[in-house]
């Protein structure tokens, strides 16, 4: 059963481009996460554990600008149900954001972390320096993609292209998120080996006889 073209007013092709870069940054989540028998004791060995943590990154030349905390918590925390619950302590967790460029030194950087006393690592994310001109080119190709294939459907329909009538993009800003490639990158074992920056379009032309 073929779906009737309600109106028809030309082609409508969609097409996406990729832009490939090596990673420029990473960044790196460590957590603290402490369990004490009071809150003043979670608090203090938490704050201790953190304030190592801030003196090995300056060790690496991480400044205090590139670090930023993303969430502290003190909880309760209980073993069993009901009537037969016994308090275990009190739970201070502590987690941040670091940023640094020094790709080279990022597995070292890691392991001093948690000699220092992060309790682990959260997640590493890489991310390129010049996002927006990297987009804007992924972009360029998106639209070329699309031109390429309008002509090519064009052709085989026995039609010339008419000019762009619209143009919608397809992935919105905020979701269009960067993804890692392949390992095997020279800055480590811990670092893809690009990063692939990606936009979709969607054009639409008009034919000619």
């Amino acid at each position: 059963m073929t779906k009737a073209i309600e109106e028809p007013w030309g082609i409508s092709v969609s097409g996406t481009g990729t832009v490939r870069a090596e990673p420029g940054l990473a960044r790196v989540q460590p957590a603290v996460d402490v369990l004490e028998s009071s809150p003043e004791r979670a608090f203090q060995e938490a704050g201790a554990a953190v304030a190592r943590l801030r003196e090995v990154l300056r060790r690496h030349g991480v400044p205090d600008a590139a670090v930023s905390g993303s969430r502290l918590g003190l909880s309760s925390e209980y073993d069993g149900h009901g009537s037969e619950r016994r308090l275990l302590g009190y739970r201070c967790q502590a987690s941040y954001s670091v940023e640094t460029r020094a790709l080279d030194d990022l597995e070292r950087l890691i392991t001093d972390i948690v000699d220092a006393g992060a309790h682990r690592i959260d997640g590493v994310e890489f991310d390129v320096l010049d996002e927006q001109a990297l987009r804007d080119e992924a972009r360029r190709r998106a639209v070329a993609v699309a031109r390429r294939k309008a002509q090519v459907y064009a052709e085989a329909a026995d039609v010339r292209l008419g000019p762009v009538l619209h143009i919608q993009d397809v992935e919105a800003e905020p979701f269009a998120h960067f993804r890692a490639a392949k390992a095997g990158g020279g800055a480590g074992a811990l670092a893809p080996g690009a990063v692939e920056v990606s936009a979709e379009v969607v054009l639409g032309f008009s034919l000619r006889h």
